[in-house]
């Protein structure tokens, strides 16, 4: 017998004991345990209490070890093997401590540890996945104990107390058993089988069952936990045979798949697209079907590349058993591109989505017809057809005006006074010569020469050309020197002034968004390298010749317009005028070209008038040749020197207006007022009446086209009003009252005020 106030048991190991224990301590009772079983047992320092284990009758060692457990149990406390000794501890650290483990096929080993030990236990299933137990499980264990999924192995790992494992593995037993499956081949006579099977994994899987797809070939994916292992069903489509291959985990589940695959087999409804292969053709009004139909493929592909990765139609599989179908498909068929998109529920779509049926749709341009093919299901056209109507409209127009103004005003002036003499006496040997000379036209040494030349007959009458003047007054005085005058003395007077005032308005009609170009000019040669060659050794001859390349020089307007919705124009400009420097078309080297160019972007009202830029220049120049110290002094130095002074302003501003056409009426009255100033222009510059070229009294002149017919009846004031606006006259005929006012304390300068200096404030 054991009594707990005892200071020394009197039990033997393996006699049968009288277990008489009140409120005794957890460590004394540990002790007299391991007495009772022969193994050492270690009781956690965190363990503290009381215990009240009492038998009637003598029980055996392993018994009365049985219900040290069950009451240290209910105290929250429990035993654990490990190292070949039993340890107390608290059942919460009890899954740490654990030494044992095991590892079986479905079944609780028979001589494993018994009665309420903590112990691990791996069981390998067979046929059941490891992680549709897990739920089943899981309400079975401890609260403070663990049961973890391992997929590589297809195992549950479980710490628990032994007899719970015990319990625990017998319910694993019975369930991982090998199915009992229906197969069969379901073959379809007018719906297509890859396009059903997402349907089939769709309604199935949104009823409580599990469906597994796989395309044709393909293997089947797990199956989606959700669902009862009576409702599983494995469904995939085979496209050489056109048929649904179905396997299903019980009879009434494989009827049911047959039955809805019976109702959704019917033929097209009379006069659907599908009668006809889901095949249409879209005759377009305004959009180009190259490029409309590129655009309709780039929205697809985006859809679905916008979409969650998933099942596709053909070389993967997909598994769904939450009511929802996952993935798109793409790809290349013909001369087409196939993409797929996602549609809505009910027969509706919407790019980006993938939330159902994945199908797919051939869209194909006919330049020749200016139309598009389009092979796709009546969910995905009806989509497509949509965005073709809003794409297929009539595209408004910009008829671009630009006016470029230069306004050019050059003065010279120029005074100088040239001598010559000699020294000496009439046939002396040696007589000296003094006096000025100044480079430029009119030297009086170059008139000397030239003109001794002539008298001797070695240049002729010829050599005195009006060249060798300058331009202005020249006054002369020639000496008589033995019978030839010679010229002794040379002043000359100049004041030279030069306006221009150039106006080029290059006009252009664009479609919105499209770039336009229009060139005014000449088609220039320059000379790109130069090349002799010998036509053979020895000869002597030579062959020069020389390379040129043709560029155009003149007025460009290269534009791009963009109607913005607030009835703005961005309008992305370059305008380049370049024109032949008239002093250098003779040069060996190739003529030289003056460039001016603007290239911006720029935001205007439409039909307002903006200043792209331009530029205001004010040069001046004095050239002064003189004889040092002689031609300081005042009033008589002027017979030593020569001096010259020159001002050049120019004056470069380019205007723009864009004018939006929306319209055939604003694009009709645009015309109309176009051929009326030309032809009003051709009037002008009829030949009058002549005495003698009487045979030649009329020039070409256009027609007088008949007028417009009115707008019609249902045209509101406001959009009469705004048709009325647009028509606004041409860029170059607007005055000067006309135009915008200039900026707070700016002032208009004209031409007059460039020759008179009154304009000094533009240049700043």
């Amino acid at each position: 017998m054991a009594w707990a106030q005892a200071g020394q048991p009197s039990v033997r190991r393996g006699e049968p004991v009288t277990l008489n224990f009140e409120n005794a301590e957890i460590e004394a009772v540990a002790r007299t345990m391991a007495t009772i079983t022969g193994r050492n047992v270690v009781v956690d320092p965190r363990v503290r209490g009381t215990l009240n284990l009492v038998t009637e009758h003598p029980v055996s060692a392993q018994a009365a070890f049985d219900q040290f457990l069950v009451a240290l149990r209910l105290q929250g406390f429990t035993v654990v093997e490990a190292a070949g000794l039993y340890k107390v501890v608290p059942e919460a650290d009890a899954k740490l401590q654990s030494g044992g483990v095991h590892v079986s096929q479905g079944a609780f080993p028979a001589r494993g540890p018994r009665g309420g030990q903590i112990v691990t236990q791996i069981f390998r299933l067979n046929y059941e996945s490891a992680a549709n137990l897990v739920p089943t499980l899981r309400p079975l264990i401890s609260p403070n104990n663990t049961i973890n999924v391992n997929p590589g192995t297809n195992a549950l790992v479980i710490t628990d107390y032994a007899d719970n494992l015990a319990r625990i593995a017998k319910i694993i037993a019975a369930l991982d058993v090998a199915e009992g499956t229906d197969l069969e081949v379901i073959p379809l006579k007018h719906a297509v089988a890859s396009e059903m099977v997402p349907l089939l994994t769709r309604l199935l899987g949104s009823d409580g069952g599990a469906a597994v797809v796989a395309n044709g070939g393909g293997q089947a994916a797990a199956a989606v936990p959700g669902g009862g292992q009576g409702f599983r069903a494995t469904i995939l489509s085979d496209m050489r045979s056109n048929s649904i291959i179905v396997r299903a985990a019980n009879p009434a589940r494989l009827a049911q798949i047959r039955k809805l695959v019976q109702h959704l087999d019917q033929p097209p409804a009379p006069g659907s697209s599908a009668e006809h292969g889901n095949i249409h053709v879209v005759f377009l009004k305004n959009a180009e079907a190259k490029q409309l139909a590129q655009t309709l493929r780039a929205a697809l592909a985006a859809g679905r590349l916008g979409g969650s990765q998933g099942s596709a139609d053909e070389g993967r599989s997909s598994s769904a058993g939450t009511g929802r179908s996952e993935g798109a498909a793409a790809g290349a068929t013909g001369a087409g591109l196939s993409s797929s998109a996602a549609l809505g529920e009910g027969g509706s779509a919407h790019f980006g989505q993938s939330q159902a049926v994945s199908t797919g749709g051939i869209i194909q341009a006919d330049p020749a017809t200016n139309s598009l093919i389009i092979t796709a299901p009546d969910p995905l056209y009806r989509q497509l057809r949509a965005v073709i109507d809003k794409l297929d409209s009539r595209r408004a127009q910009v008829l671009i005006e630009s006016m470029v103004v230069e306004v050019r005003a050059d003065k010279a002036a120029e005074f100088g006074i040239q001598w010559q003499g000699g020294i000496g006496r009439q046939g002396d040997s040696n007589v000296g010569a003094i006096g000025t000379n100044f480079r430029g036209t009119g030297n009086i040494i170059d008139l000397a020469v030239a003109a001794e030349a002539a008298r001797r007959g070695r240049g002729g009458l010829g050599s005195l050309s009006s060249d060798m003047l300058g331009n202005g007054i020249n006054l002369g005085l020639a000496h008589n020197y033995g019978g030839t005058y010679v010229l002794g003395l040379l002043a000359r007077f100049l004041e030279d002034t030069g306006d221009a005032n150039v106006l080029s308005t290059p006009n252009i009609l664009t479609l919105d968004n499209e770039e336009a170009r229009i060139m005014i000019g000449s088609n220039v040669p320059f000379v790109t390298g130069r090349y002799t060659n010998n036509n053979s050794i020895g000869s002597g001859s030579v062959n020069p010749f020389q390379t040129i390349e043709r560029q155009d020089v003149g007025l460009s307007l290269r534009v791009k317009p963009q109607i913005n919705e607030n009835g703005t124009v961005k309008l992305a400009v370059v305008q380049e005028i370049s024109d032949v420097l008239a002093s250098t078309i003779n040069n060996a080297s190739g003529p030289s070209t003056s460039k001016r160019l603007i290239e911006t972007n720029i935001l205007v009202e439409d039909g307002g008038i903006i200043v792209l830029g331009g530029l205001l220049e004010d040069r001046y120049g004095q050239r002064q040749e003189k004889v040092p110290l002689l031609g300081d002094i005042p009033v008589l130095g002027n017979a030593f020197r020569n001096e010259r002074r020159t001002r050049d302003k120019v004056n470069l501003m380019v205007f723009l207006r864009p004018t939006v056409i929306y319209d055939s009426a604003g694009s009709d009255a645009m015309a109309m007022e176009r051929y009326d100033m030309i032809r009003g222009d051709q009037s002008i510059v009829q030949p009058g009446r002549h005495l003698i070229l009487d045979s030649i009294n009329a020039a070409p002149q256009l027609p007088q086209l008949p007028q417009l017919p009115s707008p019609p009846a249902q045209e509101s004031d406001k959009e009469r009003q705004a048709r009325q606006a647009r028509r606004t006259p041409p860029l170059s005929s607007l005055t000067r009252d006309s135009l915008h006012a200039p900026p707070a304390g700016g002032r208009q300068v004209d031409a007059r005020q460039l020759r008179s200096g009154e304009s000094d404030g533009w240049a700043d």
